[in-house]
């Protein structure tokens, strides 16, 4: 490697390790993008009746205001009170009616059983349970300097997103100008998929996560379980996080319906289980055709990463992140470094597997790729 090759590894290096400094302040950031993209794509509707963007964004903003504090006003009051009684009363009693009902089946077996594994669970279970009910009622209570840096943060992101919102276009020509000439078209045509994939995500998150608050509501309310509203909201909150979110939004109403009756807690897990194979058999099918499809074991991989790395929020943004960065390797890594690497060695390993010896066992770049084909956005890479 010349001197230049070696100057250009340590800088990208060095990049990193900043990146990876700040790496709060960036996922801040990317969280104002997805903001920005979800209410760009809203102001697109006032613009398919005539209207500029200018207009139309101040129309989006001034409706996403109104509504935000209708929502404040009529449904934050009653939520947050049933959230403080489900996490500091109702939740800690479906806990000991669980602890009860598991010491009155283990009495209620032979007395020449002899379960000390069953019996050691229960107890390590349910302080390990209480503790966990602990820290989300101190999450959800949090003291006066945590509430004070959240305000701080969100307050970054709300301006991040209008600034983002004023002129994309100017932060998209700046980033693309960091790269060569030659390859600035084909960055412009991964920016472009970057915006589908969390314009498709967006869609179908909003539209999923409310069919599912919907229908948990209905459910728990055919069911008679207390604390509807709150249930049904955090069904619908947790639904932003495949995998693991439904099933964390199952033990709250389960624990509720156990103080009222043990019935009704089987029946709720069955509601829910409903509720979840319906989402992702019915409506994740229709209204996310369009989102960028990611493998379960590398979602999974990619929300435990990010909760690791940048804690719940990183949890609740795992997915789109993913999104981006499977875009980005597909592109860039793919398909213009890997797919049109033809070194002497892997050529005559491909013409040996092939059976041909002569040069025309392989294709060029262009014949193997459609968005390489003359005339696309990619040849002038």
């Amino acid at each position: 490697m010349t001197f230049a090759q070696w100057l250009g590894l340590g800088a990208l290096l060095g990049l990193l390790v900043l990146l990876w400094q700040i790496r709060q302040i960036v996922l801040l950031v990317f969280g104002a993008i997805v903001l920005a993209v979800a209410l760009d794509t809203l102001a697109q509707i006032p613009q398919r009746y005539g209207f500029r963007r200018g207009p139309s964004i101040a129309i989006t903003g001034l409706t996403v205001l109104v509504g935000t504090i209708l929502v404040g006003l009529i449904v934050v009051p009653p939520l947050a009170d049933q959230l403080g009684r489900l996490f500091t009363d109702v939740v800690p009693d479906g806990i000991f009616q669980a602890q009860r009902l598991i010491e009155t089946f283990i009495l209620s077996l032979p007395t020449d059983i002899e379960l000390p594994t069953l019996r050691e669970l229960a107890n390590s279970l349910v302080p390990q349970a209480t503790e966990l009910v602990r820290q989300a009622r101190d999450f959800f209570s949090q003291s006066f300097t945590a509430f004070f840096a959240t305000l701080l943060n969100l307050l970054f992101v709300i301006i991040l997103t209008l600034l983002l919102l004023v002129n994309p276009q100017a932060y998209n020509r700046a980033f693309v100008s960091v790269f060569p000439a030659f390859y600035r078209p084909r960055i412009r045509y991964i920016l472009k998929r970057c915006e589908l994939a969390l314009r498709g995500w967006l869609l179908g998150i909003m539209l999923t996560s409310t069919l599912v608050m919907l229908l948990s509501g209905i459910g728990l309310w055919i069911l008679g379980v207390p604390l509807i509203l709150a249930n049904a909201v955090l069904a619908g909150v947790f639904n932003f996080i495949p995998n693991i979110g439904p099933t964390l939004s199952v033990f709250a109403p389960m624990l509720v319906a156990l103080t009222d009756a043990p019935w009704k807690s089987l029946a709720v897990l069955g509601l829910y289980i409903l509720i979840q194979q319906l989402e992702s058999s019915v409506f994740t099918p229709i209204v996310m055709s369009r989102q960028v499809s990611l493998l379960p074991a590398l979602t999974l991989v990619a929300q435990i990463t990010s909760a690791f790395f940048f804690g719940v929020l990183g949890l609740f943004l795992a997915v789109p992140l993913a999104a981006i960065v499977q875009v980005w390797i597909q592109e860039v890594l793919i398909r213009d470094v890997l797919d049109p690497w033809q070194g002497s060695r892997t050529r005559a390993l491909l013409m040996l597997d092939s059976g041909l010896d002569g040069s025309d066992s392989l294709q060029a770049p262009e014949e193997s790729h459609p968005d390489l084909q003359p005339g696309s956005s990619a040849q002038e890479v």
